[in-house]
């Protein structure tokens, strides 16, 4: 079996991108470009991954800190096959395909790299070019055939004549190429051309010249190898791919109102018979249980929710939600919010680093911060956990049972033991006993009737 490396070229700046974040680094469907592209290819499992980076590279190392791959420099952009060139000492033991990809095609699909990689290797040619039909090939480098069909060579835009100029049939930028055969190819090219850079595209006309033999694969679908030079391509590239996830999901069994209208990102799990309404965002490392309701201009990011899960209008971050429980409408869960199962979360109501207990409610208006609450907890309308004292952060524990009037002021650090109760509008300053009712500005425990 023939090994396969890949070479991926994200040393770019991306000037028409006009940002300071190097281009491929921009993300889609929560993803950066390059990540995407990478991810794709490990599909095939090469077993040596290479990223060409030189543009703010720090940044492009940063975000692929995780991901098994090795980093060649290019500090001076001076064209593709410049490029390249730089990760011929990382491959110097490698033998086999190189898989050259560029960072900024996020909508290429494993099916179609496999595709490409299986033709080189079963036709055993030098190099195998992914090239598409376009009815406007403006800019793009032009496959130059024989008489029998053969490639014979790549033609840059800027380089082309008025003949080749009309050919329809480009370059994608993606090659497949014999490992030996590539890095002896590579030491014969030059900047003899409109742009004074080494084209990796040359490498062609140079194999031709060899005998060796060069062979093209084209795309079913234009769409599929959409290079992101800018802002409009991005928005284009959000597009494509944002359709790809919804039509998985709804394969998979997740009725989504309006796939036009709804936004979930590529590493998104959704579970059977879930519902997602318009203008919903999922995001990040969200997962969402089975035959769960997400609500219409809810957003969830990186957020664990459990099955049968109803979701209004809200907004949901770094938190987890147990089975069957009621969020929102108009309610926050800041990170670190985790709660219970059967338990409600209302209407304009934040939670932050916070955990609710199994059956527990706080319906309406009301501010949760760094509190434990028990099971079957009430938390009346208009309650707040003063959690800071203007110089730290304290804790409020709140135990099983336990019923909190409306409007009360719980003051941190503070106890409220099982079964207790405060009046409505206490300001609570002080621990309170189990099955103890307290109640009044500043609260204090009613002992009889009469009290």
């Amino acid at each position: 079996m023939v090994k396969l490396a890949t070479v991926i070229l994200a040393a770019g700046k991306g000037t028409r991108m006009k940002s300071e974040l190097p281009k491929v680094l921009h993300q889609v469907c929560g993803k950066s470009m390059v990540e995407h592209i990478i991810s794709t290819a490990q599909n095939l499992n090469p077993v040596q991954n290479v990223a060409v980076i030189g543009h703010k590279g720090e940044l492009v190392e940063e975000e692929l800190e995780d991901i098994n791959i090795d980093f060649a420099y290019q500090n001076q952009q001076l064209g593709t096959g410049h490029a390249v060139m730089q990760a011929e000492e990382l491959l110097s033991d490698f033998t086999g395909s190189v898989l050259v990809l560029c960072g900024d095609t996020p909508l290429l699909t494993a099916e179609t790299l496999e595709l490409l990689t299986k033709s080189q290797q079963e036709k055993s040619a030098a190099a195998t070019i992914l090239t598409t039909k376009v009815d406007d090939p403006t800019g793009y480098g032009r496959i130059v055939r024989g008489q029998k069909g053969e490639v014979v060579k790549i033609v840059e835009d800027k380089d082309a004549t008025v003949k080749q100029a009309e050919i329809n049939e480009v370059n994608t930028g993606t090659y497949c190429f014999d490992s030996q055969l590539l890095f002896s190819a590579l030491d014969e090219l030059d900047t003899d051309n409109a742009q004074g850079e080494y084209y990796l595209t040359d490498i062609i006309e140079i194999f031709k010249n060899q005998g060796n033999k060069v062979t093209a694969v084209i795309t079913k679908d234009e769409a599929e190898t959409l290079g992101v030079n800018n802002r409009r391509h991005l928005a284009k590239a959000e597009e494509v791919l944002r359709k790809r996830i919804c039509n998985r999901h709804l394969d998979f069994g997740v009725t989504i109102i309006d796939p036009k209208n709804t936004f979930i990102d590529d590493e998104v799990e959704i579970g059977q018979d879930t519902i997602i309404y318009p203008f919903a965002m999922l995001e990040g490392d969200t997962k969402i249980g089975e035959c769960s309701t997400i609500g219409p201009q809810s957003r969830i990011i990186d957020s664990e929710l459990g099955s049968e899960v109803e979701v209004q209008n809200s907004v949901i971050k770094e938190a987890k939600v147990g089975d069957k429980t009621m969020v929102g409408p108009f309610a926050y869960l800041r990170p670190g919010a985790e709660i219970g199962s059967e338990a409600k979360v209302g209407d304009f109501v934040e939670i932050k680093k916070s955990k609710v207990g199994d059956k527990s409610k706080v319906p309406h208006l009301s501010y949760i911060g760094d509190t434990i609450i028990g099971q079957g907890v009430n938390i009346g309308a208009g309650t707040i956990t003063a959690n800071y004292d203007g110089e730290a952060k304290h804790q409020t524990v709140i135990k099983d049972g336990v019923f909190i009037g409306s409007n009360s002021t719980l003051v941190a650090p503070i106890h409220i033991g099982q079964n207790a109760i405060t009046g409505a509008g206490s300001v609570v300053t002080k621990d309170v006993e189990e099955s103890t009712l307290v109640l009044g500005v500043p609260a204090i425990e009613k002992e009889s009737e009469g009290d």
